[in-house]
């Protein structure tokens, strides 16, 4: 779809597609990846669908946190990308894109979302400035801890409590059941995805679970998505969730199998086959979790 945008975007202006590509605009695997566990939130929250008015808030504010996210890494990582196969053609590792310019990007993206935050309640606008936080620093703990994926999983865990304060105005003790299942599951993924990089990142000093794991690797991914179905299931437990949310859980469990057999071999290229299935695991469970509420 994006192909057939290109063109009139270049025409409207020649630069269009660095900031796409910037902004991941072109790669939409992240924002899948925040936006079914910010779903499943808002679908706990109100015990079936939400408001449309938060649902719309909620999704086109994944969209731009998401970009912001992605801007603010290649900002931080702009000095390390040319280094790496995967990253080296990226808008700001080449040049096409000054560090001022996406600078002013992220600013402009985080101030459209807190835009559409001062849309919810006065709890919700106090969490974001948390959300926002997280977002910012993540890029810059590669490089001093082997827990950045820990980190990115708070960040894409922050939009649970935003979720439940805005749709419910309150943070029920539930829910961070909800944020420790993706939090952990973000951990795996994550993992998965810099175990494509690993030797890029070792030559270049880059910190990662996938280099702190080392030959474990598989075997801590592998633990790390049991504890995040032990977690969903309690999730399921506490909010009285019945067969199609559980049919759900063991989707994700055989894709959570499909993904371990194509790391066997820790080939980049399958690792990153496993990164992105992950995209199909949390669909399933969101599609579970609703039906479960609709067919109530």
């Amino acid at each position: 779809m994006l192909g057939l945008l290109i063109k009139p975007l270049q025409r409207v202006h020649p630069r269009a597609l660095d900031f796409i590509q910037l902004m991941r605009l072109d790669r939409p695997i992240g924002t899948y990846l925040l936006l079914w566990p910010t779903l499943w939130a808002l679908w706990l929250a109100a015990e079936g669908v939400p408001s449309i008015k938060v649902l719309v808030i909620f999704v086109v504010g994944v969209i731009l946190m998401r970009a912001a996210g992605c801007v603010i890494n290649d900002y931080a990582d702009r000095n390390f990308d040319g280094h790496v196969s995967r990253t080296r053609q990226r808008p700001l590792a080449t040049g096409r894109i000054s560090a001022r310019e996406a600078l002013i990007l992220f600013a402009i993206l985080t101030g459209l979302s807190g835009l559409l935050v001062l849309l919810t309640n006065a709890l919700t606008i106090k969490l974001a400035f948390v959300g926002i936080a997280l977002a910012a620093i993540y890029p810059f703990c590669k490089r001093f801890t082997f827990y950045p994926q820990v980190v990115l999983g708070a960040a894409f865990s922050w939009a649970i409590p935003m979720a439940f304060a805005a749709q419910a105005g309150e943070l029920p003790i539930a829910l961070w059941l909800v944020f420790i299942a993706n939090l952990l599951w973000t951990v795996a993924y994550d993992t998965e995805y810099a175990m494509c990089d690993r030797e890029d990142d070792l030559k270049i000093g880059v910190k990662s679970t996938a280099i702190l794991f080392g030959e474990a690797d598989r075997l801590i991914v592998g633990l790390l998505q049991g504890l995040t179905l032990i977690c969903l299931l309690l999730v399921g437990s506490r909010f009285e969730l019945g067969l199609y949310y559980h049919l759900g859980l063991v989707a994700m469990t055989l894709g959570f199998a499909w993904q371990q057999w194509l790391i066997r071999e820790r080939e980049p290229q399958a690792c990153l086959r496993a990164f992105l299935a992950n995209h199909w695991a949390g669909m399933l469970v969101f599609i579970g979790l609703a039906l479960d509420y609709a067919m109530r």
